[in-house]
């Protein structure tokens, strides 16, 4: 896999995938039953989609260099999903939450796509560690976060039937 930030139009790079940012007019979109770009998968936008885009409003930072991005297949030009960093970073750790639709699940967008957002959050300016939660009854996605290098924190107190996983760049910040 090779990851490139076109830092022109904010967008990441992998091999068969391109990170970019939302835009106000493609947030709006998702928000609308009416309107729907051609370049997005039949069954996207997934609900949780609907969720980020509903709070972009209230959370500016989330279309920043550090934010929210849309996946996109490099071989269609579809829209397939979204995965996103919560900005700004809480004492250098930043949460990651993704989702593919489900006629592009199983074909390894979402570690991927993981992969690469993850790597670019710790460029970020004090930021040493990326973590995320997911349910348990949710096999798959803890599947991507361990494909994606993360690995189960134990010592976060989690909700009932949810593990927390962490990626860190420095040894010093494991016990945090």
């Amino acid at each position: 896999m090779h990851s490139d930030t076109s830092h022109h139009r904010g967008e990441l790079t992998t091999d068969r995938l391109v990170l970019r940012s939302w835009t106000t007019t493609e947030a709006t979109a998702v928000l609308s039953a009416t309107r729907r770009p051609a370049d997005w998968a039949e069954d996207f936008p997934a609900e949780g989609d609907r969720v980020i885009a509903g709070l972009f409003a209230d959370n500016p930072a989330w279309l920043g260099a550090y934010g929210h991005r849309l996946i996109v297949e490099r071989d269609s030009g579809l829209v397939v999903g979204s995965i996103g960093l919560f900005w700004p970073p809480a004492e250098g750790v930043l949460e990651l939450g993704y989702g593919v639709v489900a006629s592009r699940r199983g074909l390894g967008y979402a570690t991927e796509a993981a992969r690469a957002l993850t790597a670019y959050a710790l460029t970020a300016p004090g930021v040493h560690t990326v973590v995320a939660g997911v349910e348990l009854s949710n096999p798959a996605s803890v599947r991507v976060l361990e494909k994606a290098g993360f690995e189960r924190h134990h010592a976060a107190a989690a909700a009932e039937g949810v593990v927390r996983f962490r990626l860190t760049t420095s040894p010093d910040h494991m016990e945090r």
